[in-house]
């Protein structure tokens, strides 16, 4: 919002917020009808060239996010947060208004009578030549007019809270900047209109061109080579780089011009930095992380969930959505590009913890394919390249999130610590910190929890820790009791009980909690998961804590995605556990099912030092002291 919003500055449909869409019902109604009655196929051509844009723009946005995320010729470094991601939440509505305005035109000003030519060739060359003269040259004098402060406070400023710019960024104005801007440049399509030499092509092209410039413009990382103005150096006057509009956003009194950049030097405006910056940007290597968090997807929404995906999702805690469900067949087809023509992991997101940089990377595969023995050779091939890779590039500490840490899988990561037991790189599975975040969720004054769930390295430390401090542990059944209680001695497994009941008010759940077991625990009970994935809330009379994780402190930067079912600015246990090890400098590994380097107590209390907060449930009072 800018600072002093003026007159127009919220689009209509605002208040239909994510129903949005709703207003072009009428008009794909319209065109299919038109279609099958009298096939008017060019209506159903504004449709088609609407969702052509979305896409458009939404692979600039996962492309740019990539190249940031991995810090190869970026441009800006700078963190990008929450606020942004939902002031630009509204980067679509200039589509919306777009659509309209060109079915409006079809409708009422070329008519159903007249079919526009598919290709005219003096109709482009004249866009093109509009577009440079009269276009750029309105637009730059406009541009200029909105940084005056009277405009500048009410519109402008906008645009310009976002210091480091996304593609999204380009489009992100109040409604009645968007009317000006579409007057400016729909003034070679008018012009063709009315001289008659207008066509389907040079109106797909042209739009397409400003989509393109526009995302280009604002992706944040270079990537005009120099031989692009080597060969014809005059470009620099024609075509701005991604460096050159960056400056505009840094330095808001300079490099005005809309694409072309000859404005800003026949008037004296271009900045002397735009030069050395396209250098330096260009010369920009991939950045070394001092971490990597190793993480999966999870289920086939969760592509577009992923920081690469939509960023009005990934800023959210995963949750289904009804318009997912009718790109289905599209998720299905691009989940089988992700996990059986993807064979390497890849960066996805970059974090800061102080000096600290934290890279999260991405094995392609679904929580479902680590259930088959067919695919776990090749995921732990992945996971072993990934490990290598990072110690090539001098990577500190290496995490394995969700099931890559699987015990089936690869003994929660023991099995490349033992294949290669020279490497200078500490692989870290997080538990310690995981079993320590659940045992001080444990409300205050609690003397005894039912347990259930399938035994993992968590599981068995939480109980440990639980018994050492006189808190009786029931577990339901007896498999569960006899696997549990090989790692307790002496006075300990007297806490450890085998029982029928299911009255205790606190449950320690994991994986393989059964529906039937959920409805027979009290009404008011508190389900506390140990595991990596949350169970199924089926009571609305009980309480549900959320998987083991942690608030994360205000210091860390670049947080603008959640991960995965969590809350803002919260990050997993296991995640936090790689963090904290790379913060503190440990030189150990912890991983596999030996003890680990440190006191669990140690873990949590270092990352309470490093500025991180238990995650609790409100008005719930929970035990610290243990």
């Amino acid at each position: 919002m800018a600072s002093r919003p003026g007159l127009l500055t919220d689009w209509p449909w605002t208040p239909l917020g994510s129903f949005k869409y709703l207003v072009l019902a009428p008009l794909v109604i319209d065109s299919i009808y038109s279609y099958a009655t009298i096939r008017d196929h060019e209506k159903l051509l504004v449709m088609a060239l609407m969702v052509w844009r979305i896409v458009h723009s939404q692979v600039w946005i996962s492309f740019s996010r990539y190249q940031t995320a991995k810090g190869t010729k970026r441009i800006v470094d700078k963190s990008i947060e929450f606020d942004q991601v939902d002031r630009e939440r509204t980067w679509d509505d200039q589509i919306i208004f777009n659509t309209l305005i060109a079915y409006l035109t079809k409708v009422y000003m070329i008519g159903t009578d007249h079919t526009l030519p598919f290709w005219r060739l003096d109709g482009l060359v004249l866009v093109a030549l509009l577009h440079a003269g009269p276009v750029e040259f309105i637009y730059y004098w406009f541009h200029r007019a909105l940084h005056h402060h009277f405009l500048y406070s009410r519109y402008h400023s906008h645009h310009h809270s976002s210091i480091v710019s996304e593609p999204i960024t380009s489009v992100v104005h109040p409604f009645a900047e968007h009317i000006a801007y579409t007057l400016i440049l729909l003034t070679p399509l008018i012009t063709t209109l009315v001289c008659g030499t207008i066509s389907v092509v040079s109106i797909a092209l042209y739009i397409t061109y400003i989509d393109f410039m526009n995302n280009l413009g604002h992706c944040n990382f270079e990537l005009i080579p120099k031989s692009f103005f080597s060969l014809f150096p005059p470009l620099k006057f024609l075509c701005y780089t991604p460096s050159f509009h960056s400056l505009h956003h840094t330095q808001f009194r300079t490099n005005y011009s809309l694409f072309m950049p000859m404005y800003d030097y026949i008037y004296g405006t271009n900045d002397k930095c735009s030069d050395s910056l396209y250098e330096t940007s260009l010369g920009q290597d991939e950045e070394k992380p001092d971490a990597i968090y190793l993480s999966h997807l999870t289920s086939l929404d969760s592509i577009y969930h992923l920081r690469l995906g939509f960023a009005s999702l990934s800023s959210h805690p995963l949750s289904s959505r009804c318009y997912l469900f009718l790109m289905r067949p599209f998720t299905v087809i691009l989940s089988f590009i992700l996990s059986f023509l993807s064979f390497r992991s890849f960066a996805f997101e970059r974090n800061r913890f102080r000096d600290l940089t934290l890279h999260s990377h991405l094995v392609p595969k679904f929580s479902s394919h680590f259930k088959s023995q067919q695919q776990k050779e090749s995921i732990n091939k992945m996971i072993e390249t990934a490990i290598l890779e990072a110690e090539k590039k001098g990577v500190r500490v290496m995490s394995l999130g969700l099931l890559n840490q699987e015990e089936e899988l690869n003994g929660y990561g023991e099995m490349y610590v033992r294949k290669h037991p020279k490497l200078k790189i500490r692989i870290v599975d997080g538990s310690s910190l995981a079993a320590q975040v659940v045992v001080h969720s444990i409300p205050v004054g609690t003397r005894e929890v039912l347990f259930r769930g399938q035994i993992t390295k968590v599981a068995r430390a939480i109980v440990t820790s639980l018994c050492q401090n006189g808190i009786k542990v029931m577990v339901l059944r007896e498999e569960e009791h006899c696997m549990l209680a090989r790692f307790l001695s002496g006075h300990c497994k007297e806490n450890l009980v085998l029982t029928t009941n299911y009255y205790p008010m606190i449950w320690l759940v994991g994986d393989g909690i059964s529906k039937e077991e959920q409805k027979r625990a009290a009404k008011g009970t508190r389900f506390l998961p140990f595991s990596q994935f949350p169970p199924t809330q089926l009571r609305k009379d009980c309480f549900y804590h959320t998987t083991p994780a942690m608030i994360i402190p205000d210091t860390a930067e670049n947080i603008d995605s959640c991960e995965n079912w969590l809350g803002r600015r919260v990050m997993s246990a296991w995640r936090v556990g790689g963090i904290v090890h790379a913060l503190e400098g440990w030189d150990e590994h912890e991983c596999g099912l030996d003890v680990p380097m440190v006191s669990p107590h140690g873990v949590w209390e270092a990352a309470l030092r490093n500025g991180f907060q238990p995650l609790v449930l409100p008005s719930l009072e929970t035990n610290n002291s243990l």
